[in-house]
């Protein structure tokens, strides 16, 4: 197969998915070597976003994704009567903060760390598919443990878990949090922390990208 060939038949397996494509799963449709396949796969993902298309292609991993530009998130939502979604709430950016960075942690530990009982929030975490759980502890009451999705990465913007930004030093002062762009707030600054968990203020902020 030519390049051209090679390139628009990986774009047919990601668009006829509609999910994350793991590349081992391409690279037995092409009967390529994965280092070819990736090279595509990085070249098709630096042409959407370089000649500004109205798609992207997104590294999750190992997974490959074809998904719309948050460019044009707006006129999507216009375009098919998207509600657009609520953002994460304090509570709920830091119940995800420290699950990103602890993981797998249980709710126990959230909550040692944040100082409030944070069930109501994990909860809803888990609907957004944000958070996992992804076993037990092995102590007296098995408590489950949770650590964060490939749709954590997607709505982060994040290939990978090595892409968080560096945890800075807290000091024992404080509370880490995450802005709505992933990254870490510095406590003396921002919004206030909320004291406790309530439905009134636990909403979510999905993805800007809209999947095919």
């Amino acid at each position: 197969m030519e390049m051209k060939e090679i390139e628009s038949a990986i774009e047919g397996i990601l668009f006829a998915s509609g999910e994350p494509v793991h590349v081992d799963r391409i690279c037995v449709a092409l009967e390529m070597d994965r280092p070819t396949v990736e090279q595509v796969l990085q070249k098709l993902m630096d042409y959407y976003a370089y000649e500004r298309r109205g798609i992207r292609l997104l590294h999750i991993e190992d997974s490959w994704q074809l998904c719309s530009a948050p460019d044009y998130a707006d006129v999507i939502r216009r375009a098919f009567e998207i509600r657009k979604p609520a953002k994460l709430s304090q509570p709920a950016l830091e119940v995800l903060t420290i699950i990103a960075y602890y993981q797998p942690t249980t709710r126990a530990y959230v909550d040692q760390i944040r100082g409030v009982d944070s069930s109501y929030t994990i909860g809803l975490l888990l609907d957004r598919k944000l958070i996992e759980e992804c076993g037990r502890l092995q102590v007296p009451g098995r408590p489950r443990l949770y650590r964060t999705t490939k749709q954590f990465l997607r709505a982060f913007h994040l290939t990978s878990l090595e892409d968080l930004p560096e945890m800075p030093d807290l000091g024992g002062e404080g509370q880490m949090r995450l802005n709505e762009n992933g990254e870490i707030i510095d406590p003396a600054e921002g919004a206030e922390i909320t004291d406790a968990d309530t439905p009134e203020t636990a909403a979510f902020q999905e993805p800007e990208e809209t999947e095919d």
